[in-house]
């Protein structure tokens, strides 16, 4: 494996506001692991709403300082490469990670419990806490950066980890499983569509609140019905489950 250069080309946030506080730079120190950390080569990044939100101290709970503009409501350290959603390789590992992750293909988990070498005690988030992949490497702790093998492109998986984990931890919290009968709202959206496809693989029956235009698309992903946002849920899902039985 050639040696990691010493900088990388990627984008900086210099502090929150509009598009101005991003900049593209060429000599950004490549990151380097610690003992339990792997190093990714970034082969795509999405732009996922908490970057935006991140970047424009939405989550700030009125601070004229913006000091808990963070994703977990602690300051930010700028400047800071955001990016919270990432496919890419594994280049090379930290000493407490077995060589042979090194060529694997991952996907970061971006709500993260392990940085630095350390165990949290609150969730960071990619690319707000620390940094993420908008840039030409990333580091992550190694029990985040999961092995994925498929046929969809880095952009496509790129898409994947803010709100699929979204989700599943929705799925999760609420305990379904198979034989049950969930709605989902927002299903044409990125969490609303993972929620979708991860309810029905659960064995659940989906019923998807989205627009008529969009309809097929959700069936093809899994639901057994949709219904508009005008519409009674109280009365579509009696309706429903009187033809059901």
């Amino acid at each position: 494996m050639n040696p990691l250069p010493k900088t990388m080309r990627g984008v900086w946030l210099t502090g929150h506001g509009g598009l101005n506080k991003l900049e593209v730079r060429s000599d950004i120190p490549v990151p380097q692991p610690t003992a339990n950390d792997v190093v990714i080569r970034v082969r795509a990044a999405g732009v996922n709403n908490t970057d935006i939100n991140t970047r424009i101290a939405w989550y700030s709970k009125g601070d004229a300082a913006n000091e808990d503009a963070g994703w977990s409501g602690e300051p930010i350290d700028f400047p800071r490469i955001q990016g919270a959603d990432v496919c890419g390789h594994i280049v090379a590992v930290g000493e407490n990670i077995s060589k042979n992750r090194i060529g694997e293909r991952v996907l970061i988990e971006p709500c993260i419990t392990e940085a630095n070498g350390k165990v949290l005690s609150h969730p960071w988030y990619f690319g707000s806490e620390c940094d993420g992949g908008f840039a030409e490497f990333t580091v992550v702790a190694s029990r985040h950066a999961h092995r994925i093998e498929s046929a969809l492109s880095d952009i496509e998986l790129a898409s994947f980890p803010c709100s699929y984990a979204t989700a599943e931890n929705m799925l999760t919290k609420s305990n379904v499983s198979a034989g049950e009968l969930v709605l989902v709202t927002g299903a044409s959206g990125g969490v609303g569509s993972g929620a979708v496809q991860l309810a029905k693989e659960r064995g659940a029956e989906v019923i998807a609140v989205t627009s008529a235009s969009k309809s097929t698309d959700i069936i093809a992903l899994g639901a057994s019905k949709t219904m508009n946002r005008e519409e009674s849920v109280v009365e579509l899902l009696h309706d429903y489950r009187l033809k059901k039985n």
